[in-house]
């Protein structure tokens, strides 16, 4: 085994660093679990300690919107799943994507994304982005083609989540990143839906990984929270086009980033510009419940798959439901792409549609008792949405159908109850639905 402590972290496996990555006893007092550090600020040895830390030349702790125990411990285990090299957590998955493009582009600078995604994503890519002088291309990620199709000039990145939140689209990660390895761009992957212990976009080319903690990481419902993954492989020097990584800052006396720190030149400028100037910083009792979350991940992620699948299965041969779309059953066109990338299970968030239209989708989810009708996934509890009047009611109706958001879309995302108890719940809700 080698005597690099990162090597060696690699060769443990998923459930061993889902438990200990990132962590060890605190020194002081030999407390086994992280503790929770509630504090905002941290006293320097001396003035040449303090200037280290402010000029980047050492690692340590300044204020707590920059860097703070508890989150570092979930910074290095999630980059620990991930196989990345670095991470940077955030707020809010949104906020974690702002750090990432914010890092990338400068006003005037483009990107690709896939059409199929979060409804919040397009709306944050497309409207939101534009006053920052940042334009955003959506593209079918059905053809991976497509992507290629849409590149320009000014193009900076591509972004995708590879299980698609919410129509159960799988795209094509390798190919993807095929594209954008020839364009010089980073592949940047939302890996929310689908959690590390399911799929790993590094393995398939991916530059950068992104997810909302707030769902299967910390997968009690109990705190917001985001973090960006670098691979650690891209050559920003080679590429010629990023700027922000390759010349000098003048935050810092000059300082070039990608040339400082290497293979985590990246989440190191997101953190020291990006995050610092904007401010969206976790909170340490977030980190704290999203670390506890992660120790048990891959059992949660076994069940809820599970659970997944028997119940896509019994709603496909239901008399009120007119289709269903979970790339675990063989009918989905995914089911193939779905079993190369994700081996263990496609998630546990599919949708299906109800016969019926918007009225019926509206019937059913408020006649469920066990499911409860909220804005989330990833959670122990059984969840219910109807897109179409929530998440992506924002988008106009040819987005929300080529989102997978149609009016009579319903989103569930199974949790970890007895599944005969939510099969039967969804059955009384269909069949009232149809009165």
């Amino acid at each position: 085994m080698s005597d690099d402590p990162n090597d060696r972290q690699k060769e443990f496996g998923f459930a061993t660093r889902a438990i200990h990555a990132g962590a060890r006893p605190e020194p002081i007092t030999g407390a086994r679990n992280t503790p929770i550090y509630q504090t905002t600020s941290y006293v320097f040895e001396d003035t040449d300690h303090a200037a280290d830390l402010f000029n980047l030349s050492r690692f340590g702790f300044i204020y707590s919107r920059l860097t703070n125990p508890t989150v570092s411990v979930l910074e290095e285990r999630v980059a620990a799943l991930e196989d990345g090299r670095a991470a940077v957590a955030a707020a809010s998955g949104h906020a974690a994507q702002f750090l990432t493009f914010f890092t990338l582009l400068e006003p005037g600078d483009e990107f690709l994304a896939s059409r199929n995604l979060y409804g919040g994503s397009i709306t944050q890519f497309g409207l939101s982005f534009k006053r920052l002088g940042w334009t955003c291309h959506f593209v079918d990620p059905k053809d991976p083609e497509n992507f290629r199709k849409a590149l320009t000039p000014r193009c900076k990145g591509i972004f995708i989540e590879t299980l698609a939140n919410p129509g159960g689209i799988v795209v094509d990660v390798e190919k993807v990143a095929a594209i954008a390895k020839d364009a010089q761009i980073p592949l940047i992957v939302d890996n929310t839906m689908a959690s590390p212990y399911l799929h790993n976009p590094i393995e398939w080319g991916a530059d950068i990984v992104i997810h909302s903690t707030t769902k299967y990481l910390s997968g009690h419902g109990t705190s917001m929270g985001g973090v960006v993954v670098e691979s650690g492989k891209f050559d920003w020097f080679k590429a010629g086009k990023f700027p922000t990584m390759t010349e000098p800052d003048p935050a810092y006396h000059g300082l070039t980033f990608y040339e400082t720190f290497g293979d985590f030149g990246f989440t190191t400028k997101a953190r020291a510009v990006a995050l610092r100037d904007f401010g969206p910083a976790m909170a340490p009792m977030n980190a704290f419940f999203t670390i506890t979350g992660i120790e048990t991940l891959p059992l949660r992620m076994e069940r809820h798959v599970a659970n997944a699948r028997a119940v896509a299965a019994f709603l496909e041969g239901h008399p009120n439901v007119a289709w269903v779309s979970y790339a675990g059953l063989a009918s989905s066109p995914y089911h193939d792409l779905a079993k190369k990338y994700l081996p263990k299970g496609p998630g546990g968030v599919f949708t299906f549609g109800v016969k019926g239209g918007f009225e019926a989708g509206r019937k059913v989810v408020e006649a469920v008792e066990l499911f409860s009708y909220l804005a989330n996934i990833g959670d122990t509890r059984s969840l219910i949405l109807h897109p179409a009047s929530t998440t992506h009611r924002q988008l106009s109706d040819e987005q929300r159908l080529s989102a997978g958001a149609g009016p009579d879309v319903i989103r569930l995302s199974i949790g970890l109850e007895t599944v005969e108890d939510l099969i039967e719940d969804l059955d009384r809700a269909l069949l009232r639905s149809n009165r």
